[in-house]
């Protein structure tokens, strides 16, 4: 396993073996894994830019959100804080801003400005500092943060409780009660530990294929 000061990450060199381990573990994740196939890695490039794209996608589909990255993109060039900073409400407001992600958006781009947080120091970080120091910006709650550190920084042992469509497979897949619990998903989660990332990777991949979704 890759090691950064520490710090575990997943890569291309790793990536099938930890789902081999999962599937080894959990029958669910080897009939997904039977059925579907290995989950591509969902990564993406670490910084400003990715963490305003990931809260475009806050409670909308990623269909919504990727139209709204790219108007912002075609009007900016590179999405930089300053660069986001200079456009008024109604700039925002073309590129399919809410209200709320209009201040969510610059309160990240201050916070990148006057160094209440350097994205660049993240990579050598522990999860929980990284966490702790995103959170503390409004807007950016578990979810988003959780996003980050999976798809950004490659850290293998996140669970994103908070995200629906991997709720929604996990009791799909695993035929759970409708009425099931946060505290009864954590629970199950467990067993997947230190690759929850991982074990999330499998369960989004199977709500893409059932769904049909194109990324």
């Amino acid at each position: 396993m890759q090691k950064k000061q520490n710090i575990l990450t997943f890569d291309k060199n790793n990536f099938n073996l930890f789902c081999n381990h999962l599937a080894k573990k959990d029958a669910t994740i080897s009939t997904i894994i039977k059925t579907h196939g290995i989950p591509p890695i969902y990564q993406r490039k670490p910084g400003f830019e990715t963490l305003i794209h990931i809260i475009l996608e806050q409670q909308v589909s990623l269909a919504s959100a990727k139209a709204a990255f790219l108007k912002l993109k075609a009007k900016t060039g590179t999405i930089t804080p300053s660069k986001l900073l200079a456009l008024s409400d109604v700039d925002l407001r073309d590129c399919y801003f809410s209200r709320q992600k209009m201040v969510y958006a610059r309160e990240l781009a201050n916070a990148i400005l006057t160094r209440q947080i350097n994205l660049k120091n993240y990579a050598e970080a522990p999860d929980e500092t990284i966490r702790t120091s995103l959170t503390a910006i409004k807007g950016i709650g578990n979810w988003t943060a959780d996003v980050y550190l999976m798809m950004c920084l490659q850290r293998p042992d996140l669970f994103p409780i908070g995200d629906i469509a991997l709720v929604n497979s996990i009791k799909h897949e695993m035929q759970l009660p409708q009425q099931s619990t946060r505290e009864d998903l954590l629970q199950i989660a467990e067993n997947w530990k230190p690759y929850r990332t991982i074990a999330s990777f499998i369960f989004w991949h199977a709500y893409i294929q059932r769904k049909g979704i194109r990324l």
